[in-house]
């Protein structure tokens, strides 16, 4: 019984659909992944949406960011989707791509299994949205590296510890840039940097007052 983040298919062909590159077969993800693009961007459109105090620039930005390549491959990862994956002789490996085009095919499978309710809680329940604070997060990382560039230093990125069940781990990440560094955690190791980048920014901004 195919089960992903708590939801049981009802029909797990449409499961396996998802989850079928072009080079197994016919019936693979290509059209699911159509559907499951725009589903996806209604519903982080939807969330982001309710909060009155964004602006339609700062709403674009946001629903990129969450629906962007590394935060979906960050969410296939965690699901443990790769032992269900169906790849082609013609096919030597999955790519990051595959990874995101076959998780936007799993929110077509569950639309298609369930209804658009259900959907949308599968997918809130389970991207990595931002919050209010993420607005700043967007280019910590880039502002950082624009300070350390100008002061001829090098900006370095660890992981130094990973907590949790495995198909759902947290990351603990230490950003360093000269004496500056900071530790920080989320179950999204790209945020977790960006996090520890917007730490030592607000360092530098205590030390200049």
């Amino acid at each position: 019984m195919a089960n992903v983040k708590n939801y049981i298919f009802n029909n797990e062909k449409l499961f396996e659909q998802a989850l079928t590159h072009s080079s197994f077969g016919s019936n693979n993800y290509e059209r699911l992944e159509f559907l499951g693009d725009s589903i996806l961007d209604f519903v982080i459109a939807k969330y982001y949406f309710k909060d009155n105090n964004l602006s339609e620039g700062l709403l674009s930005r946001m629903r990129a960011h969450t629906v962007s390549q590394d935060n979906l491959c960050q969410v296939f990862d965690n699901l443990n989707l790769k032992k269900y994956v169906k790849l082609g002789n013609s096919c030597k490996r999955l790519t990051n791509s595959m990874k995101c085009d076959m998780f936007e095919a799993l929110v077509a499978a569950i639309f298609l299994d369930s209804n658009l309710e259900t959907c949308e809680k599968f997918v809130l329940d389970t991207i990595f949205l931002d919050n209010e604070k993420s607005l700043k997060l967007l280019d910590s990382k880039s502002k950082l590296q624009e300070i350390a560039q100008a002061k001829k230093l090098t900006v370095s990125y660890e992981v130094v510890s990973q907590t949790g069940q495995s198909h759902q781990p947290i990351f603990t990440v230490k950003a360093k840039m000269g004496k500056f560094d900071a530790t920080a955690k989320n179950k999204n190791k790209q945020i977790a940097e960006k996090m520890a980048a917007q730490k030592i920014l607000d360092k530098i901004d205590e030390e200049k007052n």
